[in-house]
């Protein structure tokens, strides 16, 4: 949902905003075929197993090849580059201003929701740290405009923290 509010914000129309929203929720659907072990985890992974994980966006993007149309290029596009960064050090070297713009927003969405999600190897942060791991990314992960955007809709806009985190803040 915060991929659509953020597309929705810079612009897209209602219908592309949806595509994307559905895009976004199936972003990591290549993880199912990732083995359970390394997917909880609760340590550091190995490189081997780094590589592992990897897979999953080639995965996904192949499991949802014979989705046609615009939706479907969205939700293949999220699938595979939904792990790269602003400045190309992602997992396939590729800078996100290389790549359609919404996918900045699922990238964005995604690294938010797993901050601020327990995880087996993390414990859930408050809000006011995930905000400032956004911060301190801008330049390097996330595009410097993306981030100053994101901030204010997720500070200015009381009802994001709630649905987050069901009213309490």
């Amino acid at each position: 949902m915060l991929s659509e509010i953020i597309a929705l914000e810079n612009g897209f129309l209602p219908t592309k905003a949806t595509q994307i929203r559905i895009a976004a929720t199936l972003h990591d659907v290549g993880k199912q075929q990732i083995p359970e072990t390394i997917l909880s985890k609760p340590s550091k992974l190995t490189k081997e197993e780094f590589e592992i994980i990897k897979a999953h966006t080639i995965l996904g993007a192949n499991m949802l090849k014979t989705i046609k149309g615009d939706i479907g290029i969205i939700t293949r596009a999220c699938c595979m580059y939904h792990h790269e960064w602003f400045d190309g050090k992602g997992y396939w070297g590729k800078r996100l201003n290389e790549l359609p713009l919404y996918i900045s927003f699922v990238a964005i969405s995604d690294v938010f929701s797993a901050l601020i999600s327990k995880r087996p190897y993390k414990n859930a942060w408050p809000l006011h740290e995930a905000m400032q791991y956004i911060q301190n990314k801008a330049g390097t992960q996330f595009s410097p405009e993306l981030v100053n955007m994101f901030q204010k809709l997720i500070l200015n806009d009381n009802n994001i923290p709630a649905i987050i985190y069901g009213g309490n803040k």
